[in-house]
């Protein structure tokens, strides 16, 4: 037993160690406070209705009224019944975020390194090496925490697949399914998606591998284990994933009914997202440079260049005021890359690059190939529309990778790969399998290279470069050609800083291999020595993008939004109906509507699609027949400053009885019939419904029928009906087929899509009760199927846990 708490301590410590840095880096959470995060701000103000459904009555509702007219909830933080993988991450994520994340990334990498074989202490490097990479570092700043989330999981399912190639096939087995179970959790299926295809480069190493030492049995045994793993994996978030599949159909990245845009023009056909969509955000190929030189192309969009810079002189000559130009000059636009828009370089380190160099040297066999591979893969099809051939032939062929746009976030894969391959370099220089001349010839080859990049930088870059960015003649235009020749100055100074900042660390780096190559330094004392150039290498990094200042109180965070005098007058009105939120406030923060109102717009972008069709088409144009029938009661406007809100009194309300139907024969003579429709007493529906449903296109409307709403709740309608004639009443909410229900006095009914985007159902004549009900059957099965791999998946840990304890006694 002494053996095994011995054996433990080392890990133990590590894992303690991990949870101090975690802490420290983000220690305001130790006093309470909370990270400002863009994008969680507006996920605060969708999830608002949701939450406050959840509070009052103890239930989930996987429906929200308060964006985009109405929508699932299941990209908007559901809970679903017997949703145990979950519970184990919730248990994983004990710190305070966004320590939470840092302390899964340092985790997961430590486990992948141990299941390489790799010491403890390199692990240990190559963990802080992986979690303090910039652009992991970034996404928790902006808020993007379902990626951060996935990404840290990536390292513990490569984990369980080494395993099992290990023949660790009962360990492999069960980490795998758990780790994928947790990737899975995370609910980013881009990530997901990118780790896929580094598993696939890893399985083709290792297929290689086995073909040559004639183990293919082996491979093909691990490979089904592997499936098996998986689809345990996939039945533990069954419920998410089948909510997902059945949702993204109808989302906007499903494919559209329609062949035509907004403007009119022929529109695309696809089954994912608009090429030019997928790559807007498209790494540019001397940005590759920022891996290694964080500064490289400027940083982030905006920089502090401070007193000392030319862009503040330049701001001078303009006229601004000391004040004023040391304001401007820390929001100085100093990033001339190709993308629209960087938060900061997505930069590896200039220790982990070089070690890297220096593994491609050192590191032989089938580990080498699958990391260059992943990261070559990586690193080119992040060049997206830079490397056309290459994008358009993976959007083209290549299943489901047109369903993912920002191609340039693909290269979290080489921000794995490139450190696990720096610490396998460490590993051959500190054991016996190449000989010192060896050593030495790759520690010169490496430092040749890394340090001569940057030398060459230094001595030509003005040859070289041109220093201009795309926004650069907005700027010309603003303030002159003179103050763009001050900032590309400051472009030129940033670049040489940082790039002599990199030369130095590549040279005490090699010094440090060089000084143990000659017995100079111990093994420990080298680790202890990359241990501190790494953490200054990355951290002074990350501290300029992400720090302190990133930190407000908690109730800030929590509640983000404060009712103006608009939000206070229309929250005075307890009926069911609309917000439009066209202020200045509501376009800098989209989803404050949707915290306070059911709101006719908001932020997601896993909308549905139809509805995002209907704002292109008439919402955006102010199309008032189609804010009417939406039952847009209330628009909040500006003038001169004043916000305040506007009554729409010809709004239709939340249901009523039309007296025809205008049948067209597509989905682009729907969504145009809309475009001069009177909706009070016409609904314009597909010739497929009316065929199906065997609808007439008149229906008498006297003077006495109504239809009235009684009781709302964001999953539950109740309406009162009367009417003398057989009616066809329309009503003012989002159709969504998988899972709403409607019942005339109890009885099932079906209802049908008109309107393009809203319900209706067939009444007959006299007094009734009309109900709807979401009731997504996807929650119901989904949630059997997780019950069930929970299950199995505890009867194989415990069968795993048995047969090891069995080996071990024998």
């Amino acid at each position: 037993m002494s053996f095994s708490i011995k054996r433990l301590l080392p890990h133990v410590l590590i894992l303690i160690g991990f949870v101090v840095v975690s802490l420290v880096y983000f220690s305001p959470v130790l006093e309470g406070e909370k990270i400002n995060q863009s994008d969680i701000m507006h996920y605060i103000g969708m999830a608002q209705q949701q939450k406050e459904f959840a509070e009052a009555t103890g239930e989930e509702t996987y429906w929200t009224n308060s964006a985009f007219g109405g929508m699932p909830t299941y990209q908007l933080g559901a809970k679903y019944p017997h949703n145990y993988i979950k519970k184990l991450d919730l248990t994983l994520r004990f710190l305070p975020r966004p320590a939470d994340y840092l302390f899964l990334y340092f985790i997961g990498f430590y486990i992948l390194l141990l299941s390489l074989k790799v010491d403890f202490k390199l692990a240990a490097l190559g963990a802080i090496a992986f979690g303090f990479s910039t652009y992991l570092i970034i996404i928790l700043g902006v808020g993007h925490n379902s990626k951060a989330h996935a990404i840290a999981y990536m390292p513990l399912v490569l984990a369980g697949i080494i395993l099992t190639f290990r023949k660790k096939y009962i360990l492999g087995f069960i980490v795998t399914a758990i780790a994928l179970g947790l990737e899975l959790v995370a609910n980013h299926f881009q990530m997901t998606y990118y780790l896929l295809l580094l598993v696939l480069v890893l399985g083709l190493a290792y297929l290689i591998d086995a073909y040559r030492k004639k183990i293919l049995p082996h491979f093909f045994k691990s490979v089904g284990l592997l499936s098996i793993a998986a689809l345990l994996a996939v039945g533990l978030n069954a419920t998410g994933i089948m909510a997902t599949q059945e949702y993204v159909k109808e989302s906007a990245r499903g494919q559209s009914d329609l062949t035509i845009n907004a403007d009119g023009s022929p529109k695309e056909v696809t089954t994912g997202l608009d090429k030019d969509y997928i790559t807007e955000y498209s790494y540019g190929i001397l940005e590759t440079f920022n891996l290694y030189i964080p500064k490289f192309m400027g940083g982030g969009n905006y920089e502090d260049v401070g007193k000392d810079s030319e862009t503040y002189e330049a701001y001078i000559k303009l006229g601004a005021s000391p004040i004023e130009a040391l304001d401007a000059a820390r929001n100085a636009p100093m990033y001339w890359g190709d993308q629209p828009i960087v938060e900061a370089p997505a930069y590896i380190g200039a220790v982990v690059i070089f070690l890297f160099v220096l593994g491609l040297f050192l590191v032989k066999g089938r580990l080498k190939w699958w990391l260059v591979g992943g990261t070559v893969l990586s690193l080119l099809l992040s060049y997206g529309k830079n490397l056309g051939f290459l994008t358009d032939f993976f959007i083209d062929y290549i299943p489901f990778y047109n369903k993912f746009r920002a191609v340039s976030s693909i290269q979290v894969i080489l921000e794995l790969c490139i450190p696990v391959l720096s610490m396998f370099a460490l590993s051959r220089l500190f054991n016996d399998f190449e000989k010192e001349e060896e050593k030495l010839k790759a520690l010169l080859f490496s430092a040749g290279i890394t340090a001569g990049l940057a030398v060459i930088f230094l001595l030509f870059k003005s040859a070289l470069f041109d220093f201009e960015g795309i926004r650069d003649d907005q700027y010309i235009s603003a303030y002159g050609q003179a103050f763009m020749d001050a900032v590309i100055e400051d472009r030129k100074s940033l670049m040489t800083s940082d790039t002599i900042r990199t030369l130095i660390l590549v040279l005490l780096s090699a010094g440090t291999i060089y000084l143990f190559l000659k017995k100079k330094l111990s093994e420990n004392l080298v680790v202890v020595v990359f241990t501190v150039l790494i953490l200054f290498d990355l951290v002074t990094v990350d501290k300029q993008y992400v720090n302190n200042d990133n930190f407000i109180s908690a109730v800030k965070v929590d509640k983000p939004y404060q009712p103006n005098q608009a939000d206070k007058e229309i929250l005075k009105d307890k009926g069911h109906f609309r917000v439009m939120d066209m202020s200045s406030e509501g376009q800098r923060k989209p989803a404050k509507a949707a915290y306070y109102h059911n709101s006719l717009l908001g932020y997601s972008a896993a909308k549905l699609g139809r509805t995002e069709e209907l704002l292109e088409f008439h919402v955006y144009k102010n199309n008032m027949n189609v804010l009417n029938m939406l039952n847009t009661k209330y628009i909040i406007a500006e003038d001169q400053g004043q916000i305040f809100p506007y009554t729409n009194t010809d709004a239709n309300g939340n249901a009523w009885f039309v007296s025809k139907l205008k049948v067209v024969a597509d989905a682009n003579q729907e969504i145009l019939a809309l475009d001069s429709l009177d909706t009070k007493t016409t609904a314009v529906l597909n010739q497929t419904v009316q065929t199906e449903y065997k609808l007439k296109t008149t229906y008498q409307v006297d003077s006495t029928a109504s239809i009235q709403l009684k009781e709302f709740k964001p999953n539950y309608l109740k309406y009162e009906s009367n009417n003398g004639n057989t009616g066809l009443a329309v009503f003012s909410e989002i159709y969504y087929a998988h899972g709403w229900k409607a019942y005339i006095d109890g009885k099932l009914v079906p209802h049908f899509r008109v309107n393009y985007v809203l319900r209706a159902l067939e009444l007959p004549k006299g007094t009734h009760t009309v109900e709807f009900k979401f009731e997504p059957q996807v929650v119901e099965t989904g949630s059997k199927v997780a019950l069930a791999s929970s299950i199995i998946l505890g009867l194989l840990l415990l069968a795993g846990l048995f047969l090891e304890v069995k080996k071990q006694k024998a």
